[in-house]
C-alpha cells in the first residue's frame, strides 16, 4: 500500500482536487451565467409585461372614458328626443286644434252663406214687394189726391211703438157740411213686410178688420177706398 506521505500521491491528490475544484468553479461559473441570463430575460419579461399591463391599463381608461363620454351623450340624446317627442306632440295637438276650428269656421261660412242667400232672397223679395207697394201708392196717389182731394205725407214717429217712416194719409172732402176737415190715417210697414195701421183720427172701430183685410189682399188703394168710405160714413152719423 502506498503511503500517503508519498509526495507524488500528495501532488496527485492536489492536482485532483485542484482539477475537481476547477471544474466545480466553471460549473459554478456556468450556473451563474446561466442565472444571470436568466435574471436578464425574466427583467427583459417583466418589463415587457409591465409595459403590456400599463398600455392595458390606459387603453383601458380610454375606452372607459369613451364608455362615459358615450352614455353622457346617450343621456343627452335621450333628454333632447323627449322634448322633441314632446313639441312634436303639442304640434300635432294644435294642428288638430287648428283643423278642429278650420272645420268649425267652414261650417259658419257655410252657415253664414245661407243666411247671406236667404238675406238676399228676403230682400229681393222685400224690393219687389215695396216696388208693389210703390205702384199701389201711385194708383192710390193718382185716384185719390188727383181725384178726391187726398194728401200723402211722410212722417217720422217719435215713440218707438211708431219709430221708423210712416205714411199719413189725409181725406178732404169728407164732410159736406166743412169740405176742408181732414180724416187722417197713419200707416207703416212692419219688419215681415206687412202693412201695419199706427192711428187714425178720427178713431175708426172697423180698422183691425181693414187692416187684415190689407194684410190678406196688399191691395192698398181698396184699403184706402174703404178708409174714406168709413170716414164718410162716421161724418154722416
Amino acid at each position: 500500500m502506498t503511503s500517503i506521505t508519498d509526495p507524488n500521491i500528495s501532488d496527485g491528490f492536489t492536482s485532483a482536487m485542484e482539477e475537481i475544484h476547477n471544474k466545480q468553479l466553471k460549473t459554478c461559473g456556468e450556473i451563474i451565467d446561466a442565472t444571470t441570463e436568466l435574471c436578464q430575460s425574466h427583467r427583459h419579461f417583466v418589463k415587457s409585461a409591465l409595459d403590456t399591463c400599463l398600455k392595458k391599463c390606459k387603453d383601458d381608461e380610454m375606452l372607459f372614458e369613451t364608455i362615459q363620454t358615450f352614455k353622457r351623450d346617450l343621456v343627452q340624446q335621450n333628454a333632447s328626443l323627449k322634448e322633441k317627442q314632446h313639441a312634436v306632440s303639442e304640434i300635432i295637438s294644435e294642428i288638430q286644434q287648428k283643423e278642429m276650428q278650420k272645420d268649425d269656421i267652414i261650417q259658419k261660412i257655410e252657415k253664414l252663406k245661407e243666411e247671406q242667400a236667404k238675406r238676399k232672397d228676403l230682400i229681393y223679395s222685400q224690393h219687389k214687394a215695396n216696388k208693389d207697394r210703390l205702384r199701389n201708392l201711385q194708383k192710390a196717389r193718382v185716384v185719390f189726391q188727383d181725384h178726391l182731394g187726398m194728401e200723402i205725407r211722410t212722417i217720422l214717429g217719435k215713440t218707438q211703438l211708431v219709430k221708423g217712416e210712416k205714411l199719413q194719409f189725409v181725406f178732404r172732402n169728407i164732410n159736406p157740411s166743412d169740405q176742408n176737415s181732414a180724416y187722417v190715417v197713419t200707416l207703416g210697414i212692419k219688419e215681415d213686410g206687412s202693412y201695419q195701421i199706427v192711428s187714425s183720427d178720427p178713431v175708426l172701430e172697423c180698422l183691425s178688420i181693414l187692416e187684415s183685410r190689407l194684410q190678406e189682399t196688399n191691395n192698398l188703394p181698396a184699403f184706402l177706398a174703404n178708409v174714406r168710405k168709413e170716414f164718410i160714413s162716421r161724418a154722416r152719423c
